[in-house]
């Protein structure tokens, strides 16, 4: 028989923000995306060291990406059915083998190899993570879900900086110094997973953290979910010529070093984790769907100015652009969400795995086409596609709470 303070406790669980989880749950995310990002950072010397070309860097991505996506919705799938508070460590270990092989990999295939640990890491990562983050919103799902990304983003932006100041001067075999990041996330997702050991409490089929946000029909529900697939194509393959290719890309068309280049990719990747923060706020209080529309076809214009400008108005629009388009995936993902509130787990690996995907499909594409015509001839082709988020037209409004 529960107690009185049982009662409360699960009380305080369901309605009460916890600040420390989600901020913890956070620093985790920064970290494991920090050796996501050393992936893209490290491309130029490995390309200049290996003599890759842009087709088998977009294939290193691909490999990375895939392993990435491909699992995230069946671990999102299995741990719905099946909590697993520790899988987070195992994912961290996995991310810890791929540091170690990547520093000492000496070939394309090794290479690939290694990047394919850090994405199976990642892909059993994100969709625990998403899941505890909304377990901690106490109902501020957008906040929740914000703080979280935000933590990655910083993650990401982190990585190229890191990167030039310790590998770029230094040699390939010092990315062993990232070990260091796994470790501290190691220690960071074991204590969260004793709480979240202890706060299973949607395993009572009468206390759930989310109730039903919305009433729309079945096909109404599949019409949105598309929509927003379609928004995630066009927002991850233009974010894939960014991550993978905007290095190659300024130093190609302002003739930088590779360390100059990191620190230009540096600021549009804070500029990236800005507008993650403002995201999820924005969501909660003016409607998610309002956000996703104009952070997606709102990138627009200034995409399509970048092609034509010089380095201090291209580092102007990157900021904008980072800005704006990323505050629409924590809109996206807590949508999807509360379209469907009994499959979190699953929701959340299918969009983080179907994010990773497209990013993964366009630096493949994007490399070979790369190879084929030239680096700067890719933006010019991609600054078209933020045009494709006009369809966020079409989306329901849901009820907000």
């Amino acid at each position: 028989m529960e107690t009185s303070i049982d009662i409360t406790e699960k009380s305080n669980v369901l309605h009460k923000t916890i600040y420390s989880i989600l901020f913890s749950i956070s620093f985790a995310h920064l970290l494991n995306d920090l050796i996501q990002a050393i992936i893209p950072s490290v491309y130029p010397i490995l390309k200049q060291n290996y003599n890759l070309t842009f087709t088998q860097i977009g294939l290193i991505t691909f490999a990375f990406q895939l392993s990435a996506s491909l699992l995230q919705p069946l671990v999102g799938y299995y741990t719905d059915k099946y909590p697993k508070p520790f899988s987070q460590v195992y994912g961290m270990l996995f991310s810890l083998i791929g540091i170690v092989s990547l520093s000492f990999a000496t070939n394309f295939y090794w290479i690939l190899l290694s990047v394919i640990f850090i994405g199976i890491g990642s892909s059993i990562f994100h969709p625990e993570s998403a899941r505890i983050s909304n377990l901690a919103s106490g109902g501020k799902r957008g906040l929740a879900q914000s703080i979280f990304q935000v933590g990655g983003n910083f993650g990401t932006a982190l990585g190229p900086l890191l990167v030039a100041l310790i590998v770029v001067p230094n040699g390939q075999v010092y990315i062993l110094w990232f070990i260091i990041a796994a470790v501290m996330g190691l220690a960071i997702i074991s204590k969260i997973a004793f709480w979240y050991r202890n706060h299973l409490i949607y395993r009572k089929p009468k206390k759930v953290v989310f109730a039903d946000f919305q009433r729309l029909s079945k096909s109404n529900v599949k019409w949105a979910v598309t929509i927003l697939l379609i928004v995630i194509f066009s927002k991850f393959f233009y974010s894939a010529s960014l991550s993978s290719y905007y290095t190659f890309y300024i130093i190609d068309k302002f003739h930088l070093s590779i360390k100059e280049a990191q620190y230009h990719m540096f600021i549009y990747l804070i500029a990236y984790a800005v507008g993650t923060i403002l995201g999820g706020p924005l969501g909660d209080k003016i409607g998610r769907k309002y956000v996703i529309w104009l952070s997606v076809f709102g990138a627009a214009p200034f995409a399509l100015l970048l092609p034509y400008v010089n380095l201090f108005w291209t580092d102007v629009l990157m900021v904008v652009i980072g800005i704006i388009i990323s505050s629409a995936f924590p809109a996206i993902l807590v949508y999807a969400q509360e379209l469907l509130p009994k499959k979190l787990g699953m929701i959340s690996g299918l969009f983080y795995g179907f994010a990773f995907g497209m990013g993964a499909l366009g630096s493949a594409l994007l490399g070979k086409l790369a190879d084929y015509t030239s680096i700067q001839y890719v933006y010019l082709v991609c600054s078209y596609l933020p045009l494709v988020g006009i369809i966020c037209f079409f989306l329901p409004n849901l009820k907000k709470k």
